[in-house]
């Protein structure tokens, strides 16, 4: 069956990437939480989108020139509605803390395609080992080097390379660079790409899934996941497919 992933938990109620986003999320019946990691300036992991804060704090600048303490005194809430004023950027270490003992999967997005943070890969690692959340999570990057650094880590976590380009043999490189799973925009979606994969015994999650139409064929096609916005309409659409005469 398809997991339904809140991407940046349900990111359409509350603002992306808080704890608001994310106790919605699983309150909704989520089955997982995707989410984005940068480094700041004094090496703590957060949770945010953009490499810089301006879109959705009072402030402006890049993650990796705040410390944690500075971007704690951020409002990453009055953005999106005056509803979430005073909502705080949070640190991964609070995040895995929060979803530690819940029934949920964990996507974690490496942000390191634009800006390569150094040993990212490394305290993520290490961080969701500490928490002893490695067989409920995947990271996840565009970086195709860190893809390859992530080998290091011996299969004992998911690796997928997210893609949006169209490419010869995708399957057989995502394979050779060392993931286990592919993380695909819609417009790639479709059953021939899925079933190499699937030979291959690599997972196919879908981005960014809003429309009841994608979700629909996402489900016919056996998606491993669809990342959603909206995760308690893909709950309820993917209850009616279950449903619907074939």
């Amino acid at each position: 069956m398809t997991k339904i992933i809140a991407h940046r938990g349900a990111s359409t109620l509350a603002p992306e990437n808080t704890m608001a986003a994310f106790n919605l999320a699983y309150e909704q019946g989520a089955e997982g939480i995707e989410t984005d990691v940068h480094l700041t300036k004094d090496n703590v992991p957060v949770l945010i989108h953009d490499e810089h804060v301006k879109r959705t704090t009072n402030s402006t600048g890049y993650i990796k020139d705040y410390t944690f303490k500075q971007l704690k005194q951020l409002d990453a809430g009055s953005w999106f509605s005056l509803k979430f004023a005073g909502s705080a950027i949070i640190s991964l270490e609070e995040f895995l803390g929060w979803i530690q003992n819940k029934p949920l999967c964990l996507n974690i997005e490496l942000k390191n395609n634009k800006i390569d943070y150094k040993n990212l890969e490394n305290i993520v690692y290490e961080m969701v080992s500490h928490y002893q959340l490695l067989n409920h999570t995947t990271l996840s990057t565009f970086n195709p080097t860190s893809i390859e650094r992530l080998k290091r880590f011996n299969g004992n976590i998911g690796v997928a390379l997210l893609t949006s380009k169209r490419r010869k043999n995708l399957v057989s490189y995502t394979k050779d660079l060392g993931a286990n799973a592919i993380h695909i925009k819609y417009r790639l979606l479709n059953q021939l790409f899925i079933d190499k994969c699937h030979q291959e015994q690599m997972a196919v999650r879908v981005y960014t899934i809003n429309k009841p139409a994608h979700m629909s064929r996402s489900f016919q096609l056996g998606c491993d996941g669809i990342f959603t916005d909206v995760p308690h309409k893909a709950l309820q659409y993917r209850e009616l497919f279950k449903y619907k005469p074939t």
